[in-house]
């Protein structure tokens, strides 16, 4: 019936593998989820259904079997009478109850099978809906960590486009850098050759003055 075969297609999927393909593994998984909910819903409506159906096959099977007893009483009532054309017709009604009860027999071995096969899909149902219920927070961890690690590794992974980009930039700093070096030299020789021109001009005044204070103190 085509509600097993969606059980068991249930039952066979692999949560690692839905996990891994999905897009999003969180909408997936609950509906996953959502969807075990409901088929065990309704494998355990059908299970109450074959039930009830199997206990009214087995009741009706008793009531044939009691009617062929009774008939066949009535027949033997009739043979102690003598009474055969009676007998006949008793053993008429009791086979007919006696092939009613062999009909419902059949019927009842073939509910049966049907009862024990939705208790065996609901029990497996049962089972995987417990462990994706269980998995679901855990696969999604796991997802999630995969994620990040992937994040990560791209991260690292600096294009070529980029590269040559920070070469670029690395090249102007370096080459600002050697620029204001070069600036930082020209400015300080600058200073000590004027520092030096002011010292020179300062020792020639001095000199001046000790030779003009010479002279006054010889005239």
């Amino acid at each position: 019936m085509a509600l097993l075969d969606r059980v068991a297609t249930l039952v066979r999927a692999n949560l690692n593998d839905l996990v891994d393909r999905a897009e999003n593994p969180e909408k997936m998984l609950k509906q996953v989820i959502l969807d075990m909910e409901n088929q065990f819903i309704q494998v355990k409506t059908q299970v109450a259904i074959a039930l009830a159906d199997l206990h009214v096959l087995q009741k009706k099977t008793k009531e044939n079997a009691d009617k062929h007893a009774e008939w066949m009483r009535k027949a033997e009532l009739a043979v102690d009478k003598k009474d055969d054309q009676l007998a006949r017709a008793a053993l008429e009604r009791a086979m007919s109850f006696q092939q009613l009860t062999e009909n419902f027999d059949q019927q009842i071995a073939d509910q049966e099978v049907q009862v024990e096969s939705l208790k065996s899909a609901l029990k497996k149902l049962e089972l995987k809906l417990s462990e994706a219920r269980g998995k679901a927070d855990v696969l999604i961890a796991q997802h999630r960590r995969s994620r990040a690690v992937n994040r990560a590794a791209d991260a690292q992974v600096t294009p070529s486009g980029e590269n040559r980009t920070f070469e670029r930039m690395r090249s102007k700093v370096v080459h600002a850098e050697a620029l204001g070096r070069a600036k930082r030299e020209v400015l300080g020789d600058d200073i000590d050759g004027r520092f030096h021109a002011l010292e020179r001009e300062q020792k020639i005044d001095s000199l001046l003055e000790e030779i003009k204070a010479r002279k006054r103190l010889s005239a």
